[in-house]
């Protein structure tokens, strides 16, 4: 059974940069635990945003990741798109909204929980998505 954790972010002054660094940190994370990972975004700016706040990471926090459809054949152990991901994946990690629909095809689903009351919001609806789609969300405790 799929589940998703919501992730809350608590920088007050950039919400949405304190999330793309969360999510990258995360990836980080997965990779360093042998997980394949997809990270989605609205669209191919954001996507290129995270592509390069990666390359910009130090040498000994190096994520092997690509955008989508560029890298090796089966990809990089991340992989960064707007589109449905070809390859088998362990982890989604959202940044979209509404969710994917083919978030469902993952095992684990990270989502995040902004400080600013639209961004909230919006996570409020996807978490209530994911109870629809019994994919068991929680709130992630640091």
């Amino acid at each position: 059974m799929s589940r998703a954790t919501f992730y809350p972010i608590s920088d007050e002054n950039q919400s949405a940069t304190a999330t793309i660094e969360r999510a990258c940190a995360i990836a980080g994370e997965l990779y360093q635990q042998g997980q394949r990972v997809f990270i989605a975004t609205m669209d191919v700016k954001s996507a290129e945003q995270i592509d390069e706040l990666m390359w910009q990471l130090p040498c000994d926090q190096f994520i092997p990741h690509n955008l989508q459809g560029e890298g090796p054949h089966y990809g990089a152990p991340v992989e960064i798109g707007h589109q449905p991901p070809q390859g088998r994946r362990h982890v989604l990690i959202n940044l979209c909204h509404p969710l994917p629909q083919f978030a469902v095809n993952f095992n684990q689903i990270i989502d995040f929980i902004p400080t600013d009351d639209q961004a909230k919001q919006l996570a409020r609806e996807r978490f209530h998505h994911c109870r629809q789609l019994n994919l068991a969300p929680t709130l992630h405790k640091d």
